[in-house]
């Protein structure tokens, strides 16, 4: 059975312990200030890291930088450091594969050499045509060029725009099976909403990315992550699985 991890991006270590508390399987540390993949402090993060119960991942991203890679590299290594599991950054700013390989695999080489067992996140925009960003299809090669572990989708542009509005679900499909051709997790964010989690469930992605969705008002700028509304999203996951589990048989 598909297990479809839930991750859930607070900006503060208070939205942080609610999100844990409400069952979220990896903790992803950002600033929606910032923009979509907006980076936190490294202290907040540091924080979240030891607040968070080993069975709980945490994730950070390194902010929408543009296409310098000494610089993203350098930000990547210092994102390394916090103890995170993950560590996240965005095509922003880059035309071509050629382009988004180069940056990617410096990004990569910098976390790697500090710690091989964090993975990297490459993250693409489906909305790619408003955010001037590169072919949202092409991530999963991009990241397997660059050695990286993860194929993400988000949504460059917070509008109450979705994933489903810019892709289609054939799309969807054939970005989640060209990251598993390659052996790479896929993951699927960009405003997802909580009837939205069956879908991804079934297109087969390992991880659901959200905040909206689990704050106050749906707001993920002024509202807040609140423990239930994360228990919500869970239960939504669960019931996919469940509902695709094979029945025993009876004899």
């Amino acid at each position: 059975m598909i297990k479809l991890k839930l991750l859930i991006s607070p900006m503060n270590e208070t939205e942080a312990l609610e999100a844990i508390a409400g069952g979220a399987d990896i903790i992803d540390v950002k600033n929606p200030r910032e923009g979509a993949l907006g980076a936190n402090f490294p202290w907040v993060i540091k924080r979240v890291r030891e607040l968070a119960p080993a069975n709980v991942e945490v994730s950070c991203t390194i902010g929408e930088l543009p296409n310098l890679p000494g610089a993203a590299s350098l930000a990547a290594l210092g994102a390394a450091t916090t103890g995170v599991n993950y560590v996240k950054a965005g095509l922003c700013g880059l035309k071509t594969l050629e382009e988004a390989v180069y940056f990617m695999r410096h990004i990569v080489r910098a976390v790697k050499e500090f710690d091989s067992s964090i993975k990297v996140v490459v993250a693409g925009y489906a909305d790619a045509e408003r955010a001037d960003a590169i072919d949202p299809l092409l991530v999963p090669e991009i990241a397997y060029k660059a050695q990286a572990d993860v194929a993400m989708l988000d949504t460059a542009v917070k509008d109450g725009k979705r994933l489903f509005d810019f892709l289609s679900m054939e799309q969807l499909k054939r970005f989640v099976e060209a990251a598993h051709n390659y052996h790479l997790e896929a993951a699927l964010a960009g405003s997802l909403r909580k009837e939205d989690l069956p879908v991804v469930y079934a297109l087969g992605a390992d991880v659901a990315g959200l905040r909206g969705a689990a704050c106050t008002q749906n707001d993920r700028v002024n509202g807040r992550i609140t423990r239930e509304r994360v228990q919500e999203l869970v239960e939504a996951v669960r019931r996919a699985e469940a509902k695709a589990a094979p029945k025993l048989r009876k004899f």
